[in-house]
């Protein structure tokens, strides 16, 4: 089957292609026109009339999230909490798992950092160990020493999807199936990859999953999602509640039986239903075709990067998403960025873990983040910046 976009109708629904060129959707995404109109909408709707008397119009489309989130990724609408970013996501997950002294948590070389400060704040607190799995020769994790790694005392396996510093793409349904092996709860971190890849739970076998709406998903800033698995949720006492999560019954305290036990109650309601739109768009347009479109053009400037002298691509792993990562002979990362910047060209300087530094020889690399409505002359525009 052949897998095709309307690339120009999809550009004329995002009205930011006029204004730059924007290689970084692993940043931030341009929005499309439904999305930016469902959260100005609200925005104007609560300025008119109130705040909580909007919310209560809106019920419904606030609602829709759980149902457009869980269709997404696979997943059952009681599995979603709504949150107000990927990291808030993640934590809520991490920090509720019941550390002990002497437990270890197995991860990548290629992990994220934010993640990584958080190993180490639990190895500080709870006295945990971290194991890091090194890359294979490929450049993603070693499966075979993944699976040597863990032992009895092994609780939770967490890598990142995609990490963000290159196109490089996780076996995640592989460690998946390595953990249910073992027994061993598995937490993946999908902010790069839900929107820009087809990513279902089930088939991935993660317990729990973190995700953003800002970046290939298209939605607002400050959302986000958890999924839980319906088998998990109740093992996992959320890090802090409050009168949504949890209810108050005499001098103690029950918290819900679903995923938004990892909510809290104030949230971003144009937001959410901003989310909701942005999920549903993506479906529309089709994961699977987005997923072909966004790894033909990231492929297509790896290709054309490589051919100027000068230029390094620095991509690794099996499989390769629409990230590229790169430097100019001679020019720092953030140099490269400020200057594509000043020609009204997005990229982003991504600069590397002290986990990852060692192996990789630079301290910072130039992201390009390409998404389905990029086109293949803004690929020959973008080269051309670069080798400038």
């Amino acid at each position: 089957m052949t897998l095709t976009l309307d690339v120009p109708s999809l550009r004329s629904d995002t009205p930011g292609v006029a204004n730059v060129l924007h290689f970084n959707n692993a940043g931030a995404a341009l929005p499309p026109q439904p999305v930016l109109d469902a959260v100005t909408s609200h925005l104007a709707r609560e300025a008119a009339i109130g705040g909580y008397e909007a919310a209560a119009e809106a019920a419904d489309h606030i609602e829709d999230v759980y149902d457009a989130v869980a269709t997404l990724i696979g997943a059952r609408p009681d599995e979603i909490a709504f949150v107000e970013n990927a990291t808030r996501a993640w934590d809520m997950a991490f920090y509720a798992v019941p550390f002990r002294a002497g437990d270890r948590v197995v991860t990548a070389r290629a992990e994220y950092l934010s993640n990584y400060l958080a190993f180490l704040q639990m190895k500080a607190r709870a006295w945990i160990e971290i194991d890091v799995i090194d890359s294979d020769a490929s450049g993603q994790i070693d499966l075979a020493a993944l699976e040597r790694a863990i032992g009895p005392r092994t609780k939770l396996i967490a890598i990142t999807h995609v990490p963000g510093r290159g196109g490089l793409v996780h076996p995640a349904a592989e460690v998946g199936r390595i953990a249910a092996r073992h027994g061993v709860l598995y937490l993946l971190d999908a902010c790069q990859s839900v929107g820009q890849l087809a990513v279902d739970v089930r088939q991935i076998g993660c317990h729990m999953l973190a995700s953003t709406g800002r970046k290939y998903l298209r939605g607002p800033r400050g959302t986000g999602f958890l999924y839980v698995r319906r088998d998990t949720i109740g093992t996992l006492e959320p890090p802090f509640i409050d009168l949504h999560a949890a209810e108050w019954i005499d001098d103690t305290y029950v918290v819900r039986a679903d995923a938004r036990r990892f909510e809290n109650w104030e949230r971003y309601i144009a937001g959410q239903i901003g989310l909701s739109v942005a999920a549903r768009y993506a479906m529309r347009v089709g994961i699977d075709t987005i997923e072909a479109r966004v790894k033909a053009l990231g492929a297509l400037l790896r290709r054309e990067l490589a051919k100027r002298p000068g230029v390094s691509v620095h991509d690794r792993g099996v499989e390769l998403c629409g990230i590229v990562a790169f430097l100019k002979d001679g020019e720092a990362a953030g140099k490269t960025r400020d200057r594509l910047r000043a020609m009204h060209i997005n990229a982003h300087e991504a600069r590397l873990s002290p986990v990852d530094l060692p192996v990789r020889g630079v301290d910072a690399l130039v992201r390009a983040s390409l998404h389905y409505y990029n086109d293949e002359s803004e690929v020959e525009r973008f080269v051309r910046a670069v080798a400038s």
